[in-house]
């Protein structure tokens, strides 16, 4: 392994260290390709002009030095197909794809990007698989070895804010206020067990401080949300992120928890089809009969969670129900999930779920006439609806605490009264929709 690629893979190669590199391999370039005494005066300026530029430095490599091939993994294509061309032995290959602790290649996804670093034989000295947008793969051809590391991309990381109005829904409001859709996915997360998030209406609204990391001034995802409240039919819901005991939860102001023992529905990204109701009339057996039951219409395999910690008493199949699960949670609730297309593996009579967990995926087995979840809510014995039920919070803020929560709800909640709303805008009619949700 050369010092330049040992340097890379300790993480020593600063920015300042790639330079005296690239300044070293600059004079011996000059040195080798025969600088000679009694040179002219702009000849010599022309030389200290060269060494002055600067070396491009990627994945911690002077990529000057080399040709670069770069490309993304194709469908269906091996790691053989991307090097065998490029001058590296079968038997390198073969002990790269069996050093499965530094990386395993058959988790080597298409779409991906790698880079080769050639040499002017034309053959390759290194290999470079990005595995996401921060981690990648750095692996050393030299001779008959092959040697390699793990390393990761600089990550900037920035505090930013979002407010809006709701006119059509909350992903196109997000991304009207510049955020990214997958805020919206964590803010559904972060309310599940006190919005519904299929009934948000037109003039709802919300401000949001939240951390987003980039890479080479590209976002690559949503770190954490800190603050947020959100004005959800009249009512005001704040959530402040605090860690205690050694885990991370959100609160309101006076320091209760936001988390409660069920979710609020048991899908994501769907709409509901049909609420409970004492008198609906059936699709199937064409008849007005009491509707015990929410219906979840969602695409065939959507994933279906349950919605509280507790035992599977029931996984089986019958005639109306289908493919079915019934949890009990504790003494007083259970739930259960009608018409799944399958299981999810392992389910089955006896086995501890937590909340959020799959338990299944939609269908449309039993009496249904198209993919749907049919979700039911017992209470001590009796089938009521969860919509109106009033769900018991977790633990609250610890006592001990309180002083630092305080001041962290002080600091955060004048941060989001700096915020202003944008100007409402009447949303398009072609993107307004019945059910004003999540997407």
């Amino acid at each position: 392994m050369s010092l330049t690629t040992r340097l890379a893979s300790s993480g020593l190669l600063s920015k300042a260290a790639s330079a005296f590199f690239c300044t070293t391999l600059a004079l011996s370039t000059l040195f080798l390709s025969g600088c000679q005494f009694g040179r002219s005066e702009a000849e010599a300026k022309e030389g200290t002009a060269a060494l002055e530029k600067p070396c491009e430095i990627r994945y911690g490599l002077p990529i000057d030095s080399f040709v670069l091939v770069e490309g993304e993994v194709g469908s269906n294509q091996f790691l053989a197909d991307i090097l065998l061309p490029h001058q590296v032995a079968y038997a390198l290959i073969d002990r790269m794809a069996q050093d499965i602790e530094l990386f395993d290649f058959r988790r080597m996804r298409a779409g991906n990007p790698y880079t080769l670093l050639l040499g002017p034989d034309s053959s390759a000295r290194y290999f470079v698989y990005e595995e996401n947008k921060i981690e990648y793969v750095v692996y050393t051809f030299e001779g008959d070895s092959v040697s390699g590391y793990r390393a990761s991309k600089p990550v900037e990381r920035k505090v930013r804010e979002v407010a809006g109005i709701i006119t059509s829904s909350l992903y196109q409001s997000l991304l009207d206020g510049g955020a990214s859709a997958e805020l919206a996915v964590r803010l559904a997360d972060l309310y599940a067990w006190s919005i519904d998030f299929y009934k948000i209406q037109d003039g709802d609204k919300f401000k949001v401080i939240y951390g987003e990391s980039f890479v080479d001034g590209e976002s690559v995802g949503v770190d954490s949300i800190f603050a947020s409240s959100f004005n959800y039919r009249g009512k005001e819901f704040e959530a402040f992120r605090f860690d205690q005991e050694g885990e991370t939860g959100y609160f309101d102001a006076e320091g209760k928890s936001l988390k409660r023992a069920f979710l609020q529905a048991p899908l994501n990204y769907t709409r509901i089809s049909s609420r409970y109701s004492l008198k609906r009339f059936h699709p199937v057996q064409k008849r007005y009969k009491a509707h015990l039951g929410t219906d979840y219409a969602a695409p065939e395999g959507t994933p279906i969670h349950a919605t509280g910690d507790g035992l599977v008493i029931a996984a089986g199949y019958n005639s109306g129900n289908g493919n079915f699960v019934k949890i009990k949670h504790n003494d007083t609730y259970s739930t259960q999930y009608l018409h799944m297309s399958r299981f999810a593996p392992g389910m089955k009579n006896g086995r501890a779920v937590k909340q959020g967990e799959v338990i299944g995926y939609v269908g449309s087995t039993g009496l249904a006439t198209g993919p749907h979840l049919c979700y039911r809510f017992w209470k001590n014995g009796q089938q009521v609806d969860p919509f109106l039920e009033k769900i018991p919070a977790s633990f609250p803020i610890n006592e001990k605490l309180r002083p630092v929560f305080d001041a962290l709800v002080a600091k955060w909640s004048k941060a989001l009264d700096a915020i202003p709303y944008p100007e409402p805008a009447e949303a398009p009619a072609d993107q307004k929709q019945e059910f004003a949700g999540i997407n």
